[in-house]
């Protein structure tokens, strides 16, 4: 080292409550996750060559509840990203300021797209072009319903709010058109939803490019978050009470 070079002085920390909350999301997007289901491993196992089934039982529900708090770990990424850098989260539509005009709007789109998600799957269905997708957790069980609202929760909340707020957000970010970055964001979300058949990549498509549309002309995400919660909560239950009658389960 030269007799006058100063060792350069350490980058000034954030806050204490910005580096908690740091730590935490990427340990949830990481070990944390594996750790808390080894803890609810080694509470399944049999004590003495004895297992109680309802034990049994709510540990399936902690799994199930494990896995909705983890799921949603990508979308506390994208608001402490967004909060970190000072945008906040009403960049990509995450203001709660206004929610009777977005429950009203989220009520509106599942209307319209419950709708047309039964014309595309019964249609995909008499064409043989898609499989049936079970859309519940495992039935019989106290905590099936519960199970069944969290698992909408976390899609809604993933989907909509990484693949619609924050992805349109940044590509337009990156001199992308608009119409591209609603287009790239309903390709995406088909494309995930190609595992259902071609009724499931062309519903979610024209799904994609709505919700899309929706959210280029008003900026705001909670409506879609809303709708998206609606018709997957819609859907488990009418599977539930109809499952018997609809075409293409057995």
């Amino acid at each position: 080292m030269a007799a006058f070079d100063v060792p350069a002085a350490p980058p000034r920390p954030l806050p204490r409550r910005s580096l908690g909350e740091e730590v935490l999301v990427v340990l949830s997007l990481s070990l944390l996750a594996s750790a808390v289901y080894a803890v609810i491993s080694v509470l399944e196992a049999p004590i003495k060559g004895a297992t109680v089934a309802s034990a049994n039982q709510s540990a399936v529900f902690a799994r199930q509840l494990a896995g909705f708090v983890f799921g949603i770990a990508p979308v506390w990424l994208v608001v402490y990203l967004v909060r970190r850098n000072g945008e906040g989260v009403g960049a990509i539509g995450l203001a709660w300021d206004r929610p009777r005009k977005d429950l009203a709007l989220g009520a509106v789109l599942f209307v319209i797209v419950g709708i047309g998600g039964i014309a595309v799957y019964l249609g995909a269905v008499a064409l043989g072009v898609n499989r049936f997708v079970v859309p519940v957790p495992p039935l019989g069980h106290w905590w099936t319903v519960p199970a069944l609202v969290l698992n909408a929760a976390e899609a809604a909340l993933v989907e909509e709010v990484i693949v619609v707020g924050y992805l349109i957000t940044r590509l337009q970010q990156l001199d992308v058109k608009p119409g591209a970055a609603v287009g790239a964001s309903a390709l995406l979300r088909g494309t995930y939803h190609l595992y259902q058949g071609f009724g499931g990549f062309f519903g979610n498509l024209a799904m994609g490019a709505l919700f899309g549309l929706v959210f280029a002309r008003t900026r705001r995400t909670w409506p879609l978050v809303v709708a998206h919660f609606l018709l997957d909560v819609a859907a488990g239950v009418g599977f539930i009470l109809f499952r018997d009658h609809l075409p293409g389960f057995h």
